[in-house]
């Protein structure tokens, strides 16, 4: 007999409903927004450790959400805000 399955959103959508684990989530945030923004670039998280002055690990940890609380995050948890990634618009180039 086929096991039923459920969506991922229908999922997502009940544990949103508990508080501890929207804040986790939450918090995850920034870490997607600057892996997909790295992606979008076409950069590996070796090439962007070396345009950061870091190694690969690093950016591995920061992705993956476990780099730890940095002065920023807890500067935004104090002010209930959160850090958001946002890329810059990029400038037409000169003809």
């Amino acid at each position: 007999m086929p096991r039923k399955t459920t969506p991922l959103k229908g999922v997502i959508d009940e544990l949103m409903q508990n508080p501890e684990f929207r804040a986790e989530y939450e918090s995850l945030e920034p870490a997607y927004q600057l892996t997909r923004l790295r992606i979008e670039r076409g950069l590996t998280q070796a090439e962007l450790a070396e345009l950061v002055g870091t190694k690969q690990p690093s950016i591995a940890r920061l992705e993956a959400g476990n780099s730890g609380t940095t002065l920023l995050e807890r500067v935004a948890a104090a002010l209930d805000a959160q850090i958001q990634i946002v890329p810059k618009e990029k400038t037409p180039s000169p003809q």
